[in-house]
């Protein structure tokens, strides 16, 4: 089967950094944190009180008229956002004037980790406060599934060739990459809309996670999602939508559209380990990262590589993800740039992936590193250059983003300068 090439032709997100590309970009590179008290609702008695919430977000500003508004889960909201700024940036038209592409060859792979989670709260209370269901609204199913906001996406822009939603966790958006990376490569589309979105910061989400003992008790936003360091306490949730614009080059070069960069490898394995914990050795996290370097042709002698890590501030996962780079490199696993972006975003959960897969096109482009803030404390463990506290220039040619999601689940893509 004919492996045709795949190159970005449009970024959008929707983050506690920022709602549009260039912002978010600009606070990464400068270290800013967007991690703040939880200003949505109180948090009086809750375990947990800060987040990554997002700022200043107007639906409307995005097409989405008052119905939509009123009837969408935040998530597909995010969504809908994020895959709107992406189209507008690739400047991609399915139908009517100015179509440039076949609407059964634009497909959309979005996915949700966990769907209309605020949504499925709010209903559930009515149904314990009337047992007879009575209230349950009658759009609370096309509302809290996770495929709605690939529907919702699709819809928008006449996306009539393949659209799934996968849904893997905090490896979510990550997975969707990938399986849209292959779709285009084996011919099964000409650009295909891929991403996540995910909105986790309501009272159960808080008070769930916490109880796992999952996420950081710090009550300080400015030192409470610490990767790699020593004082590392849990993640930090954070919600948001990001989304990419996945083309084939020939595609992409007819039409004369602007290009990021190139998506050249994916991995993808499974730890069958543990429900929550990552596999503690890191073999099966470091063979998916060696499948994206093995198909992205990764050498040593003359790459500079950039990971964006996972590094969601847990104990296990920083230090397991420590043990795969070092399995799937070896001794270049201490010549490799690292950052993990959560730091200052929080977790996004199944935006996650696709945030953090924007962060590492925009480095190669940039040829900056960003950095990962509040490591003042390296842990032991963990003693690769995790680029701390600062942003580094670098002449990078290859990155890799890599996701460990619940279940054991792990997805890693791969991209180089164009």
């Amino acid at each position: 089967m004919e492996n045709r090439r795949v190159v970005i032709t449009g970024m959008g997100v929707i983050s506690p950094l920022g709602n549009d590309v260039t912002t978010y970009w600009n606070n990464l590179v400068a270290g800013r944190c967007g991690i703040d008290f939880i200003r949505s609702f109180p948090t009086d008695g809750l375990p947990v009180k800060v987040a990554g919430e997002v700022k200043d977000f107007r639906p409307e500003e995005y097409g989405m008229d008052k119905a939509f508004i009123r009837k969408q889960d935040l998530f597909t909201q995010y969504g809908v956002a994020a895959a709107r700024r992406a189209m507008d940036d690739a400047g991609l038209v399915a139908e009517g004037e100015g179509s440039n592409i076949d609407p059964f060859r634009l497909g959309v792979y979005v996915g949700s980790g966990i769907g209309g989670f605020e949504t499925q709260y709010r209903e559930a209370g009515k149904m314990i406060e009337d047992p007879t269901g009575r209230w349950i609204s009658p759009l609370f199913i096309p509302t809290v599934i996770s495929n709605i906001a690939a529907g919702h996406i699709a819809i928008r822009h006449q996306a009539k060739g393949p659209c799934l939603d996968i849904v893997t966790a905090c490896a979510t958006s990550s997975h969707c990459l990938g399986e849209a990376f292959r779709a285009l490569r084996h011919g099964y589309a000409d650009a295909i809309i891929a991403g996540g979105c995910e909105h986790i910061t309501i009272p159960i989400g808080l008070a769930a996670f916490a109880n796992a003992k999952a996420l950081s008790r710090s009550e300080d936003p400015q030192y409470a999602s610490l990767p790699f360091n020593a004082n590392r306490g849990g993640f930090v949730m954070g919600d948001g939508a990001a989304i990419l614009i996945l083309e084939e080059l020939g595609h992409a070069r007819a039409r004369g559209a602007r290009i990021y960069g190139e998506m050249v490898g994916y991995g993808n394995t499974c730890d069958a380990y543990h429900a929550t914990a990552p596999r503690p050795d890191g073999t099966t996290q470091s063979e998916c990262i060696r499948q994206a370097l093995r198909e992205a042709g990764y050498d040593p002698a003359r790459d500079r590589l950039y990971i964006n890590a996972h590094g969601t501030g847990t104990h296990l996962n920083d230090a397991a993800e420590t043990q795969a780079c070092k399995l799937a490199l070896g001794a270049d696993a201490y010549r490799a740039r690292i950052s993990s972006i959560k730091s200052m975003t929080g977790h996004l959960f199944g935006a996650a992936g696709a945030a953090e897969a924007i962060a590492t096109v925009l480095a190669l482009r940039d040829g900056i590193v960003p950095p990962t803030i509040h490591l003042d404390a390296p842990d032991p463990e963990c003693d690769l250059d995790y680029t701390p506290n600062e942003a580094v220039r670098d002449e990078l040619t290859l990155g890799i983003s890599d996701s460990l999601g619940f279940g054991g689940h792990n997805a890693c893509v791969a991209f180089r300068r164009y």
